[in-house]
């Protein structure tokens, strides 16, 4: 499979020059890399016929004002094939993406369920999949978009559900969730502790910050740490050489290694610095997914080049998978964005929420990472600024991000009864729980990397947390 790579992207290195390029009107690729880094939760796909059902609650489209009679659809999927009398009730909550069967059809969630005899039920967070509650998404329609709201959502959501079911009116509710919806499961714990019993916690971020430049330093570190010191360095060296070409009137040569769009304009820092974003979250979104032997894999497949900037460029060209040319310019981002507000998808419900709560832009700011200086955050918050409002400047994110801190705690949420987990390589870990803080580590893993079923290539730390699970579902349910 390798050779049939390496032969891919020698083809892709006999390709035309992109300066005589059309440009083809797609996602830009910043915003394409981004959506690489924002999917749902990883499963294995489910070999048999999928089990449960659609359905609908309605919610308040305010959950806080009394006044507004407005309401909205939240839809929700139930699996109840192993409901009995009293089954306790196992939630998995959406994040950023649309919500769907699988989640409960396979997984450790799903065997847990089983043993237990409980009620699955995934929730769809507001504004992603079919849960939109406006016709339009303007920075109007937005302001019902908050995480307050949505755990508001879910709490509604369980007393709803249990005094609907005659058989489950006294039922014990377990939650869980990965990444953002992990982040959710704590926070709900800490707003609504009464409402259930235990929840598991994978990958959670818990700190809200503008530049959240350690996550790019764990991005390398992965690289680094599975790939190898020849392959970190020829990423560091790959991109300062293509950052140089561009700083030294070598900018044509570079626009065609990497088949850029005629439209960029490289004197604009707002374009290079989405290019070059856009090279970094490459990486981002490999690490952020790897499974066992992957990165090595694509560090075989960066090292089979002769040169540094040349192995750059053809990998990230492979890896954005565009027919023609690339394009990185700013302003067709700022347009994609924009574009939302009657085309949705979750780029900009999921974009507002990090101007309004968290930030979390992952910058180029420390030494201490292979992908060069040419990302600041400050591109994040120009971004803010001009598809939302001139309101989101650094100050007001600023302010927006030390308010979600002071609401939910921050690294100190002050909750009993849920079980975080991280990978040691996930780049999100280095704004959530460690060892120091009771969570569990699993070293040379990843985002999420734990919601498969127990397998037989499970390490000895993978399955002794999961055991570990088990045990104090197993406690929460007794």
């Amino acid at each position: 499979m390798l050779l049939l790579h390496l032969v891919s992207l020698a083809l892709v290195a006999l390709a035309s020059q992109a300066n005589s390029l059309e440009l083809k009107k797609d996602v830009p690729v910043f915003v394409k890399t981004l959506k690489d880094m924002q999917r749902g939760p990883p499963l294995k796909m489910v070999k048999r016929e999928l089990k449960g059902e659609e359905k609908w609650i309605t919610q308040p489209l305010d959950q806080f004002d009394e006044t507004n009679k407005e309401t909205y659809e939240m839809r929700y999927f139930i699996n109840d094939e192993f409901q009995t009398e009293g089954s306790p009730i196992f939630i998995f909550l959406g994040g950023e993406w649309e919500a769907s069967l699988d989640m409960i059809n396979e997984g450790y969630w799903y065997d847990l369920a089983k043993e237990h005899k409980g009620v699955l039920i995934y929730t769809e967070h507001r504004y992603y999949g079919a849960s939109v509650p406006t016709k339009t998404m303007t920075l109007e329609d937005l302001k019902y978009l908050h995480v307050k709201q949505a755990l508001a959502d879910v709490a509604n959501f369980i007393k709803t559900f249990k005094s609907e079911n005659a058989q489950l009116s006294n039922s014990k509710v377990v939650l869980s969730g990965c990444s953002y919806s992990a982040t959710m499961a704590v926070w709900f714990k800490r707003l609504y502790p009464d409402l259930v019993v235990g929840a598991w916690a994978s990958s959670a971020p818990l700190f809200a910050k503008v530049d959240f430049y350690e996550y790019k330093e764990v991005v390398g570190k992965a690289f680094r740490e599975l790939g190898g010191d020849k392959c970190y360095n020829r990423i560091e060296k790959g991109i300062a050489e293509l950052e140089s070409m561009f700083k030294n009137k070598r900018a044509a040569e570079a626009r065609a290694m990497l088949r850029i769009c005629s439209n960029f304009d490289h004197e604009n820092d707002l374009d290079l610095w989405s290019l070059f974003g856009s090279i970094s979250n490459v990486f981002s979104s490999l690490a952020q997914y790897q499974g066992t032997g992957d990165l090595e894999y694509y560090c075989d497949f960066i090292m089979s080049f002769n040169d540094d900037a040349t192995a750059i460029a053809n990998f990230v060209y492979w890896a954005w998978n565009y027919p023609t040319c690339v394009d990185p310019s700013y302003q067709e981002t700022v347009n994609y964005y924009l574009d939302g507000i009657t085309n949705f998808d979750a780029s900009r419900p999921w974009y507002y929420q990090t101007c309004n709560e968290y930030g979390w832009y992952q910058s180029s700011r420390s030494i201490n990472q292979p992908f060069g200086s040419n990302f600041p955050a400050t591109l994040y918050v120009e971004l803010c600024k001009d598809v939302f409002s001139t309101k989101f400047g650094n100050d007001q994110i600023e302010k927006n991000t030390a308010q979600t801190n002071e609401d939910f705690g921050g690294l100190e949420p002050n909750v009993e009864n849920v079980y975080m987990t991280h990978g040691g390589l996930d780049p999100w870990s280095a704004i959530g729980h460690g060892e120091s803080h009771g969570a569990t580590v699993i070293s040379k893993m990843s985002h999420c990397p734990d919601l498969n079923s127990i397998l037989s290539t499970d390490s000895a730390e993978l399955l002794a947390s999961k055991k570990r699970l088990a045990e104090l579902l197993s406690q929460w349910l007794a």
